[in-house]
């Protein structure tokens, strides 16, 4: 792998560190949506409802940009 393609892969990495990632900045977000909106943080996005899911994608398109 050349140095472009390195450079490539760690811009594409989705991956989360062991040091950062409970402060990950959408870790942060799902906490604040779940607390908002009366979710168990547990509950994964495909396990919300139809309102829930466009409330979570509008909050999503709003602050990770």
């Amino acid at each position: 792998m050349n140095s472009e393609q390195k450079k490539q892969s760690r811009e594409l990495d989705n991956s989360v560190s062991d040091s950062t990632g409970q402060y990950d900045l959408r870790f942060v977000l799902w906490r604040q949506f779940c607390a908002q909106n009366g979710i168990a943080v547990d509950t994964l996005p495909s396990q919300l409802d139809s309102e829930q899911k466009d409330r979570w994608e509008e909050m999503k398109a709003k602050r990770l940009r």
